[in-house]
């Protein structure tokens, strides 16, 4: 336990902050989940948002992130585009 004055307050703020963190971390970890069992665009743009959100915070290491953006940009539905090709002959 601290004795000090200020090591009291350091801890009261680390445990401030590790609660925070890890409210973060546990929303990040069941949005992943959820956009890669749905695979529905807006569960995986909110993934990658909260991704993003805990790599800037440093709760997550970037390229942690970005690995873990990259499964999920995998996942997002490709939309069937009506266009064809021209094949160009000479």
């Amino acid at each position: 336990m601290p004795v000090t004055k200020t090591a009291k307050r350091a801890l009261r703020s680390s445990k401030k902050k590790w609660l925070m963190n890890s409210v973060l971390k546990s929303r990040l970890e069941i949005a992943t989940r959820l956009a890669k069992k749905e695979k529905s665009e807006k569960t995986i743009k909110e993934a990658i948002s909260l991704t993003d959100r805990a790599a800037k915070r440093k709760i997550i290491h970037r390229n942690k992130a970005a690995r873990i953006k990259k499964g999920l940009s995998g996942l997002i539905p490709k939309k069937s585009s009506k266009k064809t090709k021209k094949s160009s002959k000479k």
